[in-house]
């Protein structure tokens, strides 16, 4: 059945004007008010053009499903996304980093892959990928399917029919044609959608005669949309939908109310939340429309302003090409005078060099010295002789002194002359714009913290004052000398940074800008991220949980201990020694392979608490049939046991704890370690990790805040292994919550 003209005379489920009359109304009536639509609303049409486009694959909507963050996006997209999120899990060698469009990297997927995802049975465990999660094109958030997968989501009929309506505007010069005409065919008029249809008026006449059942059926203007109009529940196929849940915001059927999973929600008739949203888009358009010279207005202070920041910007452009060509300038002639120094050294250096040459090369035998000094041998006259040799040797003794300490008249090496320009190296590379006084924001390092993202937090003494912060980060990577700084653009005084390695040291620097004015950089922030992905579980209130000593928040990632209150209440009637024994809590989602890492918080005055894993091996017969806990001195502690120091590993307990308690954190005994207690008692972090590698089997424990390892262990990962955690006495766990852009824009909000 059609709307039967609830919606008024435009209805977003038909793609065409319904008489008043209904669907057996005049047909001339109703094709001419089609007409009227498609010739009225041409322009309005293509105006929204960008609403009707996927963001995934770029094109218009093909069979649209709605998210649950209430974007929408083709049927065909949503499968690509959960297939190349597969493909990434399974192929460690693939470029995680591509973000084109799903249908340029994919090929086409084959139909029983399609078919496994598309099955509402298709979810996560501990043995299969975690697919069911992706990032929604619109808005990049996390967007998880649950259970029932693609199953789970709406069809948007509204705007698959206004995709359509584009469609048909679009084409509106080629005519839709009767499918019941002999050739040649005529132009339709009509189109039947319990048939699927289209007819020209003899032809409608002459299949739909009146006073038959046919005549009832619905008909509308030409088109070659003929989906069904009627909404079925996705959780219960053979249900029309007929309520809307007031608490879910969305659409669901009775059997969703009566024992489904909206059984405890408040829930109205369809009717009742068609009127109330419907009154509220309605009022949400008139005020727009009602807007409209506002609008306007300031799109033309935006243009004006769009000109001005051209013009301001390539005024600026100039200026810093002028302060540019002045250090050009200075350098140009620091340049010529430190080489003119250098040549003038070394023309001084060379004519030294070669008196030298010219003075060494006369005491050679066919030289005018030696040649001079035989000459004089000859002569005969004693006095004459006398008076010319006294002088002559002179000259060869101080020849013959230099013969013998040889030395250089110069030095050939130019160290004096090196120019130094590491000071100047550094300040060009900071060179930024003139801060004028702007002051240098300040990383919070209480406030800044790494887990599956880093959250980088700071404060600006002139808040207020900086139109945006540029965040700037790097990978400090021993092996490379320099790793260029990557860019953010924030406008709050936080920013949650994704793309970052395992196992790797970042540093992190912000400045600030107002306008065209930068200020210097802050000191840089340096955080170590985990050595494995971040394992995300909560606390299972089923296997294992004792309600009577452990209290569970409502999310369920934190838990404390009363255990000993009722002993407390009992004081007075306890005249000898009491003890208590651990209680056990698991984590819910178990792992089987891989390397996982997850973090949490011991309270302060918490007494004793054990954190670490367990074993699905032996996990059940051990909650449902405890061993002896009758002795105090007892711990069921597959490390360590506190009445034996030399206690050795007893296969037959499914944990892998380490102990923590009053502040501290104590160190099992191991032949790595060392005999004496004190070296084995550490202070207790602010926050705890715990590493679990099934590969190795191995179960590591971290200082988060210095990502620095206290201790390790081997572990039997031959079976699915859950996060495990042990309270006595007093105390409280608190799971470290995952760092997500989503929360962060929350928190901004807030």
């Amino acid at each position: 059945m059609g709307c039967q003209g609830q919606a008024g005379p435009w209805c977003l489920g038909c793609p065409g004007l319904i008489s008043p009359a209904g669907p057996a109304g005049n047909p001339a009536r109703m094709v001419l008010g089609w007409a009227q639509v498609i010739r009225g609303t041409e322009v309005t049409i293509k105006n929204i053009e960008r609403e009707l486009v996927c963001p995934a694959c770029k094109e218009l909507f093909t069979h649209p499903l709605i998210l649950p963050c209430q974007h929408s996006i083709c049927h065909k997209c949503v499968k690509e996304l959960l297939l190349s999120l597969d493909d990434g899990l399974n192929d460690v060698g693939s470029d995680t980093s591509n973000q084109s469009s799903p249908r340029l990297r994919l090929a086409s997927p084959s139909m029983d892959r399609i078919d496994r995802i598309s099955r509402p049975g298709w979810k996560r465990n501990s043995l299969t990928p975690r697919t069911t999660s992706f990032p929604c094109p619109g808005c990049e958030h996390d967007v998880d399917l649950g259970e029932r997968g693609i199953s789970g989501l709406f069809r948007n009929f509204t705007l698959e029919t206004i995709v359509e309506r584009y469609r048909q505007a679009a084409r509106a010069a080629t005519a839709i044609m009767c499918d019941l005409c002999k050739p040649p065919p005529q132009e339709s008029t009509k189109s039947c959608m319990d048939c699927s249809a289209s007819y020209c008026n003899e032809c409608f006449k002459i299949y739909h005669p009146w006073g038959t059942v046919k005549a009832q059926h619905e008909y509308v203007g030409p088109t070659t949309n003929f989906r069904p109009k009627i909404l079925m529940c996705p959780e219960h196929e053979t249900e029309r939908i007929n309520m809307y849940c007031e608490l879910c915001r969305r659409p669901v059927c009775h059997l969703c109310k009566l024992g489904g999973s909206h059984a405890n929600h408040r829930v109205t008739t369809m009717s009742s939340a068609y009127k109330t949203l419907k009154e509220k888009l309605s009022k949400d358009i008139d005020y727009l429309i009602g807007k409209e010279s506002q609008v306007k207005s300031q799109i033309s202070e935006l243009n004006l302003l769009m000109k001005e920041t051209e013009c301001n910007g390539e005024r600026a452009k100039e200026e810093a090409v002028t302060h540019f060509e002045k250090l050009f300038e200075v350098l140009e002639e620091r340049k010529s005078s430190v080489l003119k120094a250098i040549d003038t050294s070394k023309k001084l250096r060379l004519d030294k060099f070669q008196s030298q040459v010219e003075e060494y090369q006369g005491l050679l035998e066919n030289s005018g010295l030696v040649g001079y000094a035989q000459e004089v041998l000859k002569e005969t006259d004693q006095s004459c002789f006398v008076q010319t040799a006294k002088q002559l040797h002179l000259r060869i003794q101080k020849a013959t002194e230099s013969l013998k300490s040889f030395r250089p008249a110069a030095q050939t090496s130019f160290e004096d002359f090196v120019v130094n320009t590491s000071k100047q190296t550094e300040l060009l590379g900071e060179l930024s714009f003139f801060s004028s006084g702007l002051d240098v924001p300040e990383i919070s390092e209480e406030q800044s913290r790494v887990y599956n993202s880093a959250l980088i937090t700071w404060h600006h003494p002139e808040k207020g004052k900086a139109d945006s912060y540029v965040l700037e980060y790097r990978k400090l990577d021993r092996e490379e000398e320099m790793v260029p700084w990557r860019e953010l653009q924030v406008c709050g005084t936080s920013k949650v940074v994704t793309d970052l390695e395992d196992n790797c040291s970042y540093a992190f620097r912000v400045r600030a800008y107002r306008g065209s004015v930068c200020s210097p950089c802050s000191r840089e922030l340096v955080l170590h991220t985990p050595p494995a992905p971040v394992f995300s579980f909560l606390f299972d209130e089923k296997c294992g949980y004792n309600n009577e000593h452990l209290l569970l928040n409502l999310k369920r990632d934190r838990v404390e201990s009363r255990a000993g209150f009722n002993i407390l209440l009992a004081a007075e009637r306890i005249q000898v020694g009491c003890y208590t024994t651990l209680d056990y809590i698991i984590g819910d989602v178990g792992i089987t392979k891989g390397k996982h890492f997850w973090a949490l918080r011991v309270e302060p005055y918490s007494y004793l608490v054990k954190v670490g894993v367990a074993s699905s091996d032996k996990l059940q017969e051990w909650l449902r049939s405890p061993r002896d806990t009758a002795s105090p001195r007892y711990e069921q502690d597959s490390g360590h046991d506190s009445g034996s120091e030399d206690a050795s590993f007893d296969s037959s307990q499914p944990f892998t704890l380490v102990t923590i308690g009053m502040k501290k954190v104590f160190i099992p005994k191991s032949p790595t370690s060392s005999n004496e207690p004190e070296n084995r008692v550490l202070p207790m972090p602010a926050s705890i990790g715990v590493c679990l590698d099934c590969d190795k089997g191995q179960v590591s424990f971290y200082d988060m805040d210095r990502m620095r390892c206290l201790y390790e262990r081997p572990v039997d990962c031959s079976h699915t292994m859950y996060p495990a955690f042990a309270l006595m006495g007093s105390g409280g766990i608190q799971l470290e919550e995952p760092i997500t852009a989503k929360y962060l824009d929350y928190a901004e909000a807030v």
